[in-house]
């Protein structure tokens, strides 16, 4: 495919209207550094996590307290107590509880803020599971086996149903999260450990499914990404790929590939167009070789933490968003750069540890997965140091407990 320049737009981009970030993790620092350079005034709020909160791009930066409810601090910050410095601004939502607080407050917000350009009944609909799966199956897309567990009876009734590992998935992950501090239960093969999960959830009032996981490697896994604006109009296709995830699979992309996969891109469009979708929209499949087809594992409206690596191929989209929401004319990007790989070195090396001593990836094979492509970092940027020492000591954190577990 041919290769495009990050910065490949050819009208001049008029800069006045400024930029709000409402949380998110990389993806923050990702939208804040590219709109701060090209002269974009950049907000943000939220808690410690969002990094865009240390990145020197941002001009107005407002932490929420710790302990308080982020949609509390956010309605207080923009609706109840609005400041003046931030009407105008267009606002990206980069996580679920950022597009729960968008989408809820819809009509409050557009009187004084500029908003991505979504359907807010559809946004709000992919934070939920079991619905996203749903409309995954009326859309003829294929999805893993999942149930409802929402009673004792439901959960008692599929014990001859369920085939072992599966998945205790929140149908809510921004309400599981905070209370569990991981994505999801895994139960590798014990149906009373699957009942004590799901009772676990459930009585911290989060709602849970029960989810087959779709067998194989990390490598199984690609995504589709796009941008349909309110007239309907399709700004870009991209496809990506996983090459390993830490913890194995089960964890965050540590290794990923930038790749035009044209079974994935239809999968993909055809989810999204099944339904009147405006916005961002990402959808995550993993191939299940025991049918050969891709199952949908997830859907997230809104940028991601590879958002990076997407504009590193040649595909502004964060740029282009701006544009349209502003009136400026949009360029169309029919291709990008592939090959391009983000590479995670601390949480990727860990990968290779625990790969090795199952006897799936040698040393010199690590090594060689790695010479291939043209690199980018989740974070790590010389020209503004601060969140990815934020990040870095995150993840020290994080790997130093799990080398002591």
């Amino acid at each position: 495919m041919r290769q495009f320049a990050a910065n490949e737009i050819s009208d001049a981009l008029e800069t006045s209207t400024p930029v709000l970030i409402l949380g998110g993790a990389a993806n923050s620092a990702a939208l804040a550094r590219n709109f701060g350079r090209v002269g974009i005034p950049v907000s943000a709020a939220g808690k410690a996590g969002c990094l865009a909160l240390y990145s020197r791009h941002c001009r107005r930066k407002y932490r929420a307290p710790d302990g308080g409810a982020i949609q509390d601090f956010w309605r207080d910050l923009l609706l109840d107590a609005p400041k003046p410095e931030l009407e105008g601004s267009l606002i990206f939502a980069l996580c679920d509880d950022s597009i729960e607080f968008v989408t809820t407050h819809h009509a409050a917000l557009s009187q004084k803020y500029l908003l991505e350009g979504f359907d807010p009944a559809l946004r709000r609909e992919m934070l939920d599971k079991r619905a996203t799966l749903l409309r995954a199956r009326a859309a003829g897309v294929a999805t893993p086996n999942f149930w409802d567990v929402d009673s004792a009876e439901k959960l008692q009734a599929i014990r001859d149903e369920v085939t072992f590992p599966v998945m205790v998935k929140p149908i809510h992950s921004h309400l599981f999260i905070p209370v569990f501090g991981r994505k999801l239960f895994i139960v590798e093969n014990d149906w009373d450990e699957l009942v004590e999960k799901v009772q676990l959830a459930q009585a911290a009032n989060c709602e849970v499914m029960v989810m087959e996981m779709v067998p194989g490697p990390d490598s199984l896994l690609s995504s589709y990404y796009t941008y349909i604006d309110e007239d309907g109009r399709w700004l870009f296709h991209y496809t990506k790929r996983v090459i390993r995830r830490y913890p194995v699979n089960r964890g965050g992309a540590c290794y990923h590939d930038s790749k035009w996969l044209p079974d994935t891109a239809e999968a993909g469009r055809r989810f999204f167009a099944s339904m009147p979708w405006r916005g961002m929209g990402n959808i995550e499949f993993k191939k299940d070789l025991r049918d050969g087809q891709l199952k949908v594992i997830e859907v997230n409206p809104r940028f991601t933490d590879a958002h990076r690596m997407v504009v590193a191929g040649g595909l502004p989209i964060d740029e282009m968003i701006y544009r349209r929401q502003t009136g400026q004319r949009v360029p169309t990007f029919p291709d990008y750069e592939e090959n391009v790989r983000m590479w995670n070195p601390l949480r990727d090396f860990l990968a290779f540890r625990e790969l090795n001593r199952r006897g799936e990836l040698s040393f010199t094979g690590w090594i060689r997965s790695l010479m291939v492509g043209r690199k980018v970092m989740p974070i790590l940027s010389l020209t503004d140091p601060m969140p990815s020492a934020i990040r870095l000591r995150e993840e020290f954190g994080r790997a130093l407990r799990r080398l002591g577990g």
